[in-house]
């Protein structure tokens, strides 16, 4: 399909289609249909119609016939699905074809005015929000580690867990991370049930470290021809082409390596790379290496340098909701200057709005009575969220990098709901491990600056494309937690714990040392960013606490001190007796505590007395962390009583039992912004 970008006089034109509306038979109606774009680039030879109602075959031969265009259903329909197809409108979603020659804007403008039309769209081409560029992996990221699993990369990707480590960033800040390790140790890898669509580039299935963790249609044959379970696709095993229309491929480029760039392996990476295999890198929801990994469903919606189209998007929407994900994770945006009024947009609608309400109706895992879409937010450092990730019922993820500050590139401000690991390139002059690192199909022509040629498994990228898997990850991990735990939520519900569940990113003011599409190396002003990068940083832990219900604290690296536990207690706390707070081992290695010295003065005395890791006295902890981390603790208190009733007098009171968990975070990662807000 041939595209173009609309110019002023375009646009000009499209604002002048809001006149009579007509009937086939050329009556006049009042008013014509809105006309829909969400991006700068469209398609020049098609366009989508929805109509008010399900056409007739006469009505949509008469169309064909007197408007010049060509309609064919864009959503094919699956079966037990039709009332809810019905509910968002996708039997009702047309493409039309126009004639060579025609406009593509005189069609729309003629097709807005059929009585029967409820809404025209011109189908925008979507963009990877990436930098374009891959870098390759050296021999000193493959060294063994003794981290939580035996993923001999995992010690470089610092967006798991960022130990403020100077060879990754000479600014990185400790903590800056999706602080997912202790998840991995204490709670939970990932469940095979759970299934993650990458919408994006295919997904290389035979890649050693994704092959055991992809979905697999067990219903389809593959390469026989034939569609086997008669969902209308054939030869859709591990998902599907929606661009050429057949199987997934990951190495469609000319030899200038003009084409597919990895970019859907490297996402899907992220989301669940097998760990504990002894390959490569670690998934978020990668599960143990026992087979416990969230699953990958490939959704292909670029092929080489061809697809990203609206209906294409769509369409591969629809099918990760019928074929059973519970998340998309959706690394593309369509850029543009316009398409910034959220109201105009929701009260009209798009194809694209339809799908993903679609996707979230749909009930595909035993937790949510939904599911959830993420997209990311774009990379052209504007002071908005690009569509789709600016759709208001979406999450919409930015970028910061390993400084814990907003990327130079990254979208921020109003359809910005949270932020994530995405990378920065030159925090550290010849290396690129400030970016992120994940799985890349070796086929890869060639990669980056550097010029390496095919054969690697593995490199860089950095993008809020790289930041959108990072949050799915996440998701699936918490989805596979509530799911072991039984616990179940309204799909509303779980959004707001997601936006919740998330570290302090207002933190710093100043400027910092950055890359600017403007100018190069430059110092970057953080004041523009200030409440605009969304809730703030994702933080697996905290979500995993609020599945749970345990009320969850933060602590500073590196120094004693009191915590308020009004919030545990209630505003009584002060006035609790305490008996006993119990440290995990686990915890004190996890956050590095150091021994204190309680005292037992005041009524109420913590327990045990003299040198303990934690204790607590009037309504407060007291605790010395010296890593960066994340663990509980158990604290029993009396209410209405110095000791626990039912035995000698006087009466006593009611033991009050209460798990507690605790984050640590650093207060300066280093990096010289300038203070503290």
């Amino acid at each position: 399909m041939k595209y173009f970008k609309l110019t002023i006089f375009s646009l000009a034109l499209l604002g002048l289609f809001s006149c009579n509306r007509e009937t086939i038979e050329g009556e006049v109606d009042a008013q014509a249909a809105p006309i829909v774009r969400l991006g700068d680039e469209i398609l020049e030879d098609v366009l989508a119609v929805k109509f008010a109602s399900v056409p007739t075959p006469s009505e949509i031969s008469e169309i064909e016939a007197q408007k010049g265009v060509t309609l064919q259903r864009v959503f094919p329909s699956t079966p037990g699905k039709e009332e809810l197809e019905a509910r968002f409108g996708l039997d009702r979603w047309y493409e039309a074809t126009v004639e060579d020659g025609s406009s593509v804007e005189k069609v729309a403008h003629t097709l807005s005015k059929v009585r029967s039309v409820q809404l025209v769209q011109l189908e925008s081409i979507a963009r990877k929000e990436y930098d374009g560029t891959v870098y390759p992996v050296s021999s000193a990221d493959t060294r063994a580690t003794a981290a939580t699993f035996n993923d001999p990369m995992l010690a470089n990707q610092w967006n798991y867990k960022n130990g403020g480590n100077a060879s990754i960033s000479r600014t990185a800040m400790a903590g800056a991370d999706v602080n997912v390790s202790d998840v991995w140790a204490n709670l939970t890898c990932g469940d095979p049930s759970i299934i993650v669509a990458v919408v994006d580039e295919g997904v290389k299935y035979t890649h050693p470290d994704l092959q055991a963790n992809m979905w697999v249609n067990s219903k389809e044959i593959p390469g026989n021809g034939v569609d086997d379970d008669g969902n209308g696709y054939i030869d859709d095993v591990y998902g599907y082409n929606f661009v050429k229309n057949g199987a997934i491929s990951w190495d469609d480029a000319d030899s200038q390596g003009n084409g597919d760039s990895g970019h859907g392996t490297h996402c899907a990476g992220t989301i669940a790379a097998v760990n504990n295999n002894g390959k490569g890198v670690c998934g978020i929801a990668g599960g143990s290496g026992s087979g416990d990994g969230c699953r990958i469903m490939s959704c292909q919606i670029f092929s080489g340098r061809s697809g990203g189209s609206a209906s294409t998007v769509s369409r591969a929407i629809k099918y990760a909701a019928d074929m059973g994900a519970s998340v998309i994770s959706c690394s593309f945006g369509y850029t543009s200057a316009f398409s910034s009024d959220d109201a105009y947009i929701r009260s009209v609608g798009s194809m694209e709005i339809d799908a993903v309400h679609y996707f979230e109706s749909c009930r595909n895992n035993d937790v949510l009575d939904g599911n959830i879409a993420i997209f990311a937010a774009g990379n052209e450092a504007h002071d908005y969220a690009h569509y789709p990730g600016a759709f208001y019922d979406v999450i919409s993820v930015s970028a910061f990098g390993p400084d814990g500050l907003p990327a130079y590139y990254t979208n921020y401000g109003p359809g910005c709901n949270i932020s994530a690991p995405g990378g920065e390139a030159y925090h550290v002059s010849g290396s690129f491990k400030s970016m992120v690192l994940s799985t890349l199909p070796s086929e890869l022509v060639e990669l980056g600056e550097t010029g390496s040629k095919k054969g690697l498994d593995y490199g860089y990228m950095q993008g809020t494309s790289m930041a959108c898997p990072h949050v799915s990850g996440v998701v699936a991990l918490a989805l596979s937690y509530a799911k072991q735990l039984g616990k179940k939520f309204t799909r509303d519900e779980f959004k707001r714990m997601i936006l919740a569940s998330v570290n302090d990113i207002d933190q710093k003011i100043g400027s910092k040392a950055s890359k600017t599409y403007a100018y190069g190396h430059s110092e970057l002003s953080m004041a523009p960013y200030y409440h605009q990068m969304g809730t703030g940083m994702i933080d697996a832990w905290r979500l995993m606490m609020k599945i749970e219900g345990t009320p969850c604290l933060t602590a500073t690296t590196g120094k004693s001190q009191y915590i308020d536990i009004s919030s545990v207690f209630g505003t009584a706390s002060v006035s609790l007796t305490y008996l006993d707070v119990q440290v995990p081992q686990a915890t004190i290695d996890a956050l590095g505590l150091q021994k204190i010295s309680g005292t037992t003065s005041g009524k109420y005395v913590p327990v045990p007395e003299g040198e303990c890791y934690v204790y607590v006295q009037f309504g407060r902890l007291y605790i010395h962390p010296t890593k960066i981390g994340s663990g509980k603790i158990y604290v029993d208190a009396v209410g209405g009583g110095d000791h626990v009733g039912g035995g000698s007098n006087p009466p006593g009171g009611m033991k009050l039992e209460q798990e507690i968990s605790l984050v640590t975070r650093e207060v300066d990662g280093g990096n010289g912004t300038g203070g503290w807000l």
